[in-house]
């Protein structure tokens, strides 16, 4: 039977285990003994399940207290000098990278995050500055691989690779070039697989997921050259150069020629590595671990098409094939076994981390010489639940309406300029207006409200009682401390997107199916199952009731269509275009309401439209940005001139589609920007960015307290770019994750630097 391979697996727990220990360390609720040790029995539990599956090559140190990348820094020595000079020891120091550290011993901004390539995950970015000093700090990798031979398991010990390393993290060294970097960072790499082989492990994985990138020819060569020498040092060690999330094109012939052990490719997103395969070959004395499980979504594999790709491999190459997950399973929740209030004539379309396990083994088994037709009436069965039974949520009117649209559609009229001048009249909002993203915190208090609430605990009205309550407390707090534009606050919602899936049809929702987004964040992505609808509205009366108490204009607060398709599970057998259209004339009925309604401001939020951008440059309008563009616009096509559209974007790289974010034709477009050191700021100004900007001017994701002389300073470096008169004063992204006093204190901080801003203009 084939051998079976997972490139990583989910860390955080079945419970969101790990979030829970980890945040209890945070708030000195839980020591760091049992951290530690509560942190051990479960990537040993982890462990033990993989090899309960029968999978041959499990994985170690794919398990993070944070982020994996920011892992690779620290064994690498990659710290910078103002979190040495903290003085912490070696743990507290990794959080105080990955959140910043406010406290006796000083006061330093956490490192910046950014997207891992087109997921929700987000990585956090090293820098490397000319005193950095490439070198092993620490034992992680080969402590949790001794601690899974304890456990009867030799593992594959994961790294990320050198190539990669470099091209994420931000090189701030003015004297050292990328070529001189790598060859100091060389050594480093080969002290790790000279440990690896004297600890006895026989693979180990060494990630470069950036070689699915449109890749520079000395890019190449530098890829090259790492490793012609790191390979030299591998001794008895065997490699295996994973990849995933594309396809290898720009360097398939370099890669198969460098003496690697084994090489992993997506087949699942790597759309040309077949290709590649039956073009160039495949040596046969290299293994190929073939990525045929996807990673990134939850529908169940289609075992035909999967086995006809394994019969089309083995006729391209005599190598030894490793059925493999397409990427780690870190994107996909735990297992479906917990979800089972979900009828199971549509649970048994999903696959969870523990269901693909199962999967990777039926496939090794099914694909064995002989058993194909000895299994076709199991593989048929497998295959009818591919073919969604979508009878109870097809709507054929919202098809038909799609199928309508027309360019006019997607044309808001009059001009952006003409409606700015109308909205400034109307509004009459002073230079550098001051507005928050729109969540507030989410308290323990209203945390167990909404609990009580789902669980039939409480009734509608005492909910919905205590609800406004919570809106009042936050529309006092924002006028009292002086914020021009105000929002409810977000109380009654569980997450951005999956509030209003739960509000459309089409949606199927989970109950414990939690996906990590970064550090100590999860979120539990719907699933679209079928059309989707609005059938009544979703955010009027909330909103409402929120602008009756105040003359100041509060937001009203929505998710856009792309952020609503990308943070969900979509199918897989409808086109991602319809989906989003339909998605958007939802939304678009929801807007029109809340200004027949009185709302003069609304908000679209698109934080996650970078995030699903192709990988390769050539396909980035033809796959993507052409509809992803116009289903924002659809949006908000219909509103009056005087009605302000707001958007918002986290944490990603934006520069590369500036243009195409200003063509969205937003009024008002607020970015995550001091986290980034206002890398964003000159690229506007560069592209004469033409709509109204608030690029963040403090970190939400860290718990210090910005100072009002700190902000000042921010606001002045971002004048020296942008049009003071179109620029907003706000934080990076919503407070949901924040506690409220560091959050009035922030907030209030950050309206004294935009008055006395204010001031100091107006003389």
């Amino acid at each position: 039977m084939k051998q079976i391979s997972v490139v990583g697996y989910p860390r955080i727990g079945a419970n969101r285990e790990l979030k829970k220990w980890t945040e209890g360390y945070f708030l000195k609720n839980v020591s760091k003994e049992d951290l530690l040790k509560q942190s051990a029995d479960l990537r040993k539990l982890h462990w033990l399940t993989q090899k309960d599956s029968s999978i041959d090559y499990i994985s170690s140190n794919d398990f993070s207290y944070y982020d994996t990348f920011l892992d690779m820094a620290v064994l690498l020595n990659v710290i910078p000098q103002r979190y040495h000079g903290l003085e912490l020891d070696g743990l507290d120091t990794y959080f105080a990278m990955a959140k910043g550290y406010q406290g006796e011993k000083g006061d330093v901004r956490a490192l910046p995050m950014k997207k891992w390539f087109n997921t929700n995950y987000h990585y956090v970015v090293p820098e490397i500055d000319d005193t950095t000093v490439f070198k092993l700090n620490g034992t992680k990798p080969f402590d949790e691989f001794n601690e899974a031979l304890e456990a009867g398991i030799k593992t594959k010990p994961v790294l990320i690779g050198p190539f990669t390393f470099l091209k994420l993290s931000e090189n701030k060294c003015a004297n050292r070039s990328v070529a001189e970097l790598a060859k100091a960072l060389i050594p480093a790499y080969e002290q790790i697989l000279e440990r690896f082989d004297t600890l006895g492990a026989d693979l180990v994985q060494i990630d470069e997921p950036c070689l699915v990138t449109d890749l520079a020819p000395e890019e190449v060569v530098l890829f090259e050259n790492i490793y012609k020498k790191l390979l030299q040092s591998k001794g008895k060690l065997k490699i295996l150069l994973q990849t995933y999330f594309g396809d290898v094109r720009d360097v398939y012939k370099h890669l198969v020629a460098l003496d690697f052990d084994a090489i992993g490719f997506d087949f699942v997103e790597g759309s040309k590595n077949l290709d590649l395969i039956g073009q160039y070959g495949f040596p046969k004395d290299k293994c190929l671990f073939a990525g045929l499980v996807n990673g990134k979504n939850i529908w169940i594999n289609h075992y035909r098409k999967t086995l006809a790709l394994i019969s089309d491999l083995e006729k391209y190459t005599g190598a030894q094939i490793v059925i493999n997950t397409s990427c780690s399973l870190l994107h996909v929740p735990y297992t479906t076994e917990n979800e089972t209030q979900i009828d199971s004539k549509y649970r048994v379309h999903f696959a969870f981390a523990q269901e693909k396990l199962k999967e990777l083994k039926e496939l090794a088994q099914l694909a064995d010489e002989g058993n194909y037709q000895q299994n076709a009436n199991y593989i048929k069965n497998c295959d009818i639940l591919t073919q969604k039974a979508d009878v109870d949520f097809e709507h054929r009117d919202i098809r038909g309406k799609v199928a309508a649209l027309n360019e006019n559609d997607f044309i808001r009229k009059p001009s952006f300029e003409e409606r700015r001048k109308i909205q400034k009249a109307a509004l009459k909002l002073p230079l550098l207006p001051t507005t928050t993203i729109g969540s507030f915190p989410q308290t323990a208090e209203v945390r167990k409200l909404r609990r009580q609430y789902k669980n039939g605990e409480i009734d509608t009205s005492t909910y919905s009682s205590a609800i406004k309550k919570k809106i009042a407390e936050i529309i006092r707090f924002q006028e009292d401390i002086g914020l021009d534009i105000l929002v409810h606050g977000e109380f009654e919602r569980n997450d951005m997107v999956e509030y209003f899936g739960e509000k459309l049809a089409g949606f199927i929702f989970t109950k414990n199916a939690w996906v990590q987004s970064y550090g100590t964040r999860c979120v539990k992505p719907p699933i679209i199952f079928g059309d989707v609808k609005r059938e009544k509205a979703m955010t009027v009366d909330v909103i409402k009731y929120a602008q009756s108490l105040t003359s100041k204009p509060v937001k009203g607060m929505l998710t856009g269509p792309v952020t609503i398709l990308n943070w969900s599970f979509p199918r897989e057998d409808l086109p991602r275009r319809d989906i989003a259209f339909q998605i958007a004339f939802a939304i678009k009925a929801e807007v029109e309401d809340l200004e027949a309604n009185g709302i003069k401001i609304i908000q679209i939020d698109e934080a996650a439209l970078r995030e699903k951008l192709p990988l390769r440059k050539s396909e980035w309008h033809g796959e993507y940005l052409n509809w992803a563009i116009p289903a924002f616009r659809l949006v908000h096509s219909g509103v009056k001139p005087e009605t302000q559209i707001h958007t918002h974007m986290c944490y990603s790289e934006f520069g590369d589609i500036i243009r195409d974010i200003d063509d969205m034709d937003a009024d008002v477009i607020t970015f995550e920007a001091a986290k980034s050191d206002l890398s964003l700021i000159g690229l506007l100004n560069d592209n004469h960015f033409m709509t109204e900007v608030g690029p963040g001017v403090y970190d939400i994701h860290s718990p210090r307290v910005p100072s009002a002389t700190e902000i000042e300073t921010i606001i002045k470096k971002i004048m020296q770019k942008l049009d003071i008169s179109k620029l907003w004063v706000n934080p990076d992204c919503g407070l949901k994750t924040r506690g409220m006093e560091e959050t009035g204190q922030s907030l209030e901080n950050m309206l004294k630097a935009a008055r006395k801003v204010r001031n100091e203009l107006s003389k």
